[in-house]
């Protein structure tokens, strides 16, 4: 039996890796975005929410599970201590540099290899939520796809494909706005840090 709290990591970047690779596969794509439509399709077909609404909702919810995975799945105080004690040990054996002090350079360097390998422990421990994270937000990601695609085939209301942006007026959910991002993707991306720093702030979560 495989040992999940072991693998479960690299099952989960194998399950993501896969999931992405499902882009270039149209039938499996949009298998997932129909299946998901069942939950979300009546956020804007029952409820009538314009559909910035709907990105804001589910940018929201990306803010929420994602700080909540992040927050179960590393361990935020050995992360403070250990950058701690790092800034601490670069502090002395640059002192010891400067003082042309052998004896303290030579102790120190006998802790330096322990310190790298918590530090490289802590890299890795921060790469863990990534897997998981993809693998939640990739299928609401082909669902938006596949909404604005209906969207602009006109088979969703018009009025539901536009949103107001700074210097740039109304325009489509689909236009780029700025550069090569098109607007609901730079919509999401506001709204979603824009929440996990509130949810962050709230559960008392560190930065990665």
């Amino acid at each position: 039996m495989i040992d999940l709290k072991k693998y479960g990591m690299y099952i989960a970047f194998i399950l993501a890796f896969g999931l992405m690779m499902a882009y270039a596969v149209e039938w499996v794509r949009n298998g997932i975005a129909g299946i998901l439509d069942l939950a979300l399709g009546p956020l804007s077909d029952t409820f009538g929410l314009p559909f910035f609404v709907v990105i804001l909702f589910l940018s929201a919810l990306t803010g929420l599970y994602s700080s909540l995975i992040q927050k179960y799945t590393i361990d935020y105080e050995k992360m403070q201590d250990v950058q701690a004690k790092m800034k601490d040990f670069q502090m002395k054996y640059r002192e010891a540099q400067l003082a042309e002090d052998e004896k303290a350079i030579k102790k120190l360097e006998v802790k330096r290899d322990a310190m790298m390998k918590d530090q490289l422990e802590m890299s890795q421990q921060q790469f863990k939520p990534m897997a998981y994270i993809i693998l939640v937000t990739v299928p609401i990601f082909f669902w938006l796809l596949q909404s604005l695609h209906e969207i602009e085939n006109g088979t969703v209301l018009t009025i539901q494909s536009a949103i107001v942006f700074p210097f740039k007026g109304i325009i489509a959910l689909n236009d780029l706005a700025l550069w090569i991002i098109p607007a609901w993707i730079l919509w999401y991306m506001v709204c979603s840090l824009t929440v996990s720093q509130v949810i962050r702030k709230a559960l008392n979560i560190g930065g990665i």
